[in-house]
């Protein structure tokens, strides 16, 4: 699936966008400016990451696409920093000492409290140099031709809350633009693997994030509810093998984190 040709825009846009009503998010979110140096991300140093098992691989391609998730961890209301940081470093050692995986396995992580942490090792540096990315472990099959974005919590039928949905929009908008992505390639994990995942809610919103990231680097889509569903694969998948649908273990064990 080759991403259609998107200018690249480093200029300031501006725009506001507005939630469809049938996937209202709990709170009203304002009308907001998109800059094109993206969200502010917290580095792994900063949030206090161990270093990788073994170096991590960064790829000569550029990604394809984002595919979003959700940890399904608890839909807490600590939004401090501090917990933030508690998640992406419960989240590194489960992938790691749990999975056996050399680093955490997506490339960012949004927390409740909208803070934007860079999961694996390098993935920040890849992305503000927008040529090339790093290997990861976030989706069986397309691991090195996406970026993975975790969102904490759990989104079957709660959404998320509203400055972390704004955040996501920002932080797809900015990997667009600096990968030269459209907004059309924004996928949930279920497309692509047999999962739950991102959630029952949140992947209903999906349409509407593209078209939101859409008005963010100034290039609109159709209305979401007239818009396709790009790319059901997960679905098609499903029903051929006449298998059940079988969560995904995003989830942090008892006492890993509080």
């Amino acid at each position: 699936m080759t991403p259609s040709a998107l200018h690249t825009r480093r200029s300031i846009l501006t725009g506001a966008f507005t939630l469809a009503a049938t996937t209202a998010l709990p709170l009203a979110v304002a009308s907001r400016a998109y800059c094109a140096t993206g969200p502010d991300i917290i580095d792994c140093a900063t949030w206090g990451a161990r270093a990788p098992s073994e170096p991590v691989a960064v790829l000569a391609n550029r990604p394809e696409r984002i595919i979003v998730h959700h940890t399904a961890t608890a839909n807490v209301t600590d939004y401090s920093r501090q917990r933030a940081y508690a998640l992406a470093r419960a989240i590194q050692t489960y992938h790691m000492d749990a999975q056996g995986w050399i680093d955490t396995g997506q490339h960012f992580t949004i927390s409740r409290g909208a803070f934007v942490l860079e999961g694996r090792h390098h993935s920040l540096a890849e992305l503000r140099t927008g040529t090339r990315q790093v290997r990861a472990a976030h989706c069986v099959g397309q691991n090195t031709v996406s970026i993975g974005i975790e969102n904490e919590g759990t989104y079957t039928t709660q959404a998320p809350p509203a400055a972390q949905y704004a955040t996501l929009a920002d932080l797809c908008a900015h990997i667009c633009d600096r990968y030269d992505l459209p907004a059309t390639e924004i996928y949930g994990h279920r497309d692509f693997n047999a999962t739950s995942c991102p959630g029952d809610h949140l992947y209903a919103l999906l349409p509407t994030l593209r078209k939101d990231v859409a008005t963010r680097l100034g290039t609109p889509l159709p209305d979401p509810e007239t818009q396709p569903d790009p790319n059901p694969l997960w679905d098609l998948a499903r029903d051929a093998s006449h298998q059940p649908d079988t969560p995904y273990a995003e989830y942090l064990p008892a006492g890993l984190l509080p």
